[in-house]
């Protein structure tokens, strides 16, 4: 992306010391720019930001940092995506401490999609893995882009099932996106880059901080309609983000485990406290179904929702029997199953069978 020039003036409102985004978001709705922000005296400054980051703000900044930013942006994939552009994520915008500004990896569009937040466990079991593999390709199938946050276990299997579906997979990250963190998904890293996008509030060079992944929860969670809690442990991460979801409006699913496990602990405080209890994807989508016709709107068509019709042709079936015509997971199945039923193609009749109506 080349150099545009107010991009100069946000890497440089960004590098003022002390200056985090609540602040910078109470001054761009006084100022509306950074250009008026910067040019702004301390007099003008002082009543929103106190004496001291007034003098900070008015006596700017040296423009060797802004240099590696506007480096990075010379990049054909990299982006700045900021609080006044169009492509600024409109479902971001709601939620408390906003970002500014936004580090986009690949294709800002992704950012614009329905989302649905998958995250769990670092250590996650193989089931665990299994399962967030299969709801984020379900999901995707559907019309969901899946967002994470590119850690190891559950959010690298949300990615990759969410790339392998139809609508892709989005990474947030808690580093700068001049690196990789952590390094074992730098190949997952690349094929989401190229093929969704990565995002970051944190300016090129940042390292990985432990404070910083509680804060990129709130913007997982923020540009999502929903977040599922795969496998997390009571002190659990994703538990964060599974309370900023709520405190935001969004939906909240959790799956259950075994009442031994550990990694099921938290699943199971979360559904206690009135998180919905999925056992399919086709859970989320009953009380996500709502978007799925805009989403639908954009995927590319499927053969097998002609195949899953042609089969309920001769007379009512049950998922199980379905998934085992196509060839398909029940899982999958269920997906199909409501998106048909929405378009008014089938209905679901008394004992869980499912017929199809013809116009």
């Amino acid at each position: 992306m080349s150099g545009h020039p107010s991009q100069a003036a946000w890497l440089a409102l960004e590098a003022v010391p002390g200056l985090g985004p609540e602040t910078a978001g109470r001054l761009l709705e006084v100022f509306a720019t950074p250009e008026t922000i910067l040019g702004a005296s301390v007099a003008q400054l002082r009543p929103l930001v106190g004496d001291g980051l007034a003098r900070t703000i008015a006596a700017g900044v040296a423009p060797e940092a802004t240099r590696a930013g506007l480096e990075w942006l010379q990049g054909p994939d990299n982006h700045l995506v900021t609080w006044n552009d169009a492509a600024y994520p409109e479902r971001l915008r709601d939620i408390p401490a906003a970002p500014p500004w936004l580090y986009v990896r690949g294709d800002p569009a992704w950012l614009a999609r329905p989302m649905l937040a998958i995250v769990g466990s670092r250590n996650a079991t193989p089931q665990g893995l299994r399962d967030a593999r299969a709801f984020a390709q379900s999901l995707s199938e559907a019309g969901l882009t899946i967002v994470s946050g590119l850690a190891l276990g559950v959010d690298a299997a949300a990615h990759a099932g969410g790339l392998a579906g139809l609508a892709g997979s989005v990474a947030v990250v808690g580093t700068g996106l001049d690196r990789v963190y952590p390094a074992r998904n730098k190949d997952l890293a690349h094929r989401l880059a190229a093929e969704g996008a990565i995002v970051s509030e944190f300016p090129v060079g940042t390292p990985p901080k432990s404070g910083h992944f509680p804060r990129r929860n709130r913007i997982i969670s923020g540009l999502s309609l929903g977040v599922l809690v795969v496998e997390a442990a009571l002190e659990s991460g994703s538990l964060i983000t599974a309370r900023l979801a709520a405190e935001q409006g969004r939906d909240v699913f959790a799956l259950p485990g075994s009442i031994h496990s550990p990694l099921s602990k938290g699943c199971h405080r979360l559904i206690k406290q009135g998180a919905k209890l999925v056992e399919s994807a086709a859970d989320i989508l009953e009380e996500l179904g709502r978007v799925l016709p805009a989403a639908a709107a954009t995927m590319p068509a499927s053969g097998a929702a002609d195949a899953l019709l042609e089969c309920l042709g001769g007379g009512p079936l049950a998922p199980d029997q379905l998934a085992s015509r196509l060839g398909l997971t029940v899982a999958e199945v269920s997906v199909k199953l409501l998106a048909a039923e929405m378009e008014g193609a089938v209905a679901k009749l008394p004992g869980g069978l499912y017929q199809r109506l013809f116009p």
